[in-house]
Order: structure tokens, then sequence, then C-alpha cells
């Protein structure tokens, strides 16, 4: 059974997407614990990053980097976090979370954003890959 990230890749399910290329995809986390937050994923369905074949693996935190520099532009914070956690859903993903404090990147806290605030969020970061 496909993953919801998987079903987000095929276009079944929509998102707000931040970058694509031809193997990665980037789009704003619909329960961010900060404005900005933003998940990195191989198109590919693995369940486990260090599952990934390695030339994928560098390639994702390539990919990666370059969306959270473009997210330290867009929003006011103090860096960048990232995070692998991966129990949530069964398929590689990368958190890439704008951090005011350490709370930010502990999952605990959300914030709440309208629609029109994650199109408004999207188009900030977008404009600056």
């Amino acid at each position: 059974m496909a993953s919801i990230f998987t079903k987000i890749v095929n276009g079944e399910i929509p998102c707000y997407k931040i970058a694509e290329t031809d193997d990665f995809l980037a789009f704003l986390d619909v329960n961010p614990n900060t404005k900005g937050h933003t998940l990195c994923i191989p198109k590919v369905e693995v369940d486990k990053i260090f599952d990934l074949e390695e030339d994928t693996y560098i390639k994702l935190m390539a990919f990666s980097r370059k969306v959270a520099l473009a997210i330290e532009k867009a929003i006011t914070c103090n860096r960048i976090g990232i995070t692998v956690i991966g129990l949530e859903v069964p398929h590689a993903h990368v958190h890439l979370i704008p951090l005011h404090t350490m709370e930010d990147a502990r999952f605990i806290q959300k914030t709440e954003m309208t629609p029109e605030t994650f199109i408004q969020t999207a188009e900030a970061i977008k404009a600056h890959l």
C-alpha cells in the first residue's frame, strides 16, 4: 500500500509544494512545528532513510540543503533545524524546521495556519530557490 507521501508524489493528495526535481519533492508540513516547516522526500518509497541507496541519500541531503537555504531567506528564524525521525510515515523524509527556540524542534507544540498562510509561505520560500 502506498504511503501518504507516495500519494502526494502521484498527485492523489494535494500539497503546498516548495520544490521538485525528477527524484525529490519538498512541501510544507500540514501539521507544522513552526511556519515554514518543510518535508523533503525522495520520490521512491523507501521506509528508512538509511535504506536509501547511498547516491539517493546524498542527493536528498543536497536537495534538503538547497531548500533549507531558501527557507532561511524567507522565514525569520534563528536557524533551520533538520531532523529525521521516520516513525509517523513509512517513507524516508527530512524535516526542515525554522527554529526560534529549542522547543520548536520537539514536535509537541504545533502552529496553526490557514490555507492562505500556507500558500503565502510556500510562495515566499519558492521565491528564494
